[in-house]
């Protein structure tokens, strides 16, 4: 299994957004990056990600879950971009910022801090289980 990290300005579509609209998912479209777009496309079913909130926050608040696999968006008009749908599994009780991400032993490696631009990114086994543990997973 593989963990992955989406970002999100959450004046655009927030984690609370997203709890709102369950027990649906959400089609992530829009992405026009090909590392984002590649990312998406390794996705498997039922395989977890972080949540970001970019710039209002700057902060991973929550854990959602791959739903539907890599296809053309239900929008586009242009088949070279992809997307995922996923829906919302778990908050994180104490959101964590980026900033702190950037002091925790264990992170410095991790693409948030390295490559804060991407929107969808890998995020490592060992990566996961510390903002895990920082954060407080707690089940929707």
């Amino acid at each position: 299994m593989s963990y992955w990290l989406f970002k999100s300005e959450p004046d655009a579509i927030s984690f609370q957004s997203l709890v709102d609209k369950l027990p649906a998912d959400e089609e992530w479209h829009g992405i026009r990056n090909y590392g984002a777009r590649n990312n998406m496309r390794l996705m498997q079913l039922g395989e977890r990600a972080f949540f970001y909130h970019s710039n209002i926050g700057k902060e991973i608040v929550g854990v959602v879950e791959v739903t539907r696999l890599s296809a053309p968006e239900s929008q586009g008009t242009d088949p070279r971009w992809d997307c995922v749908h996923f829906r919302p599994v778990a908050r994180l009780t104490t959101p964590i910022g980026l900033e702190r991400c950037k002091h925790v032993p264990g992170l410095e490696k991790m693409v948030l801090i390295n490559n804060s631009r991407l929107s969808v990114q890998p995020v490592s086994p060992e990566e996961w289980q510390i903002i895990c543990d920082l954060g407080g997973v707690v089940d929707l």
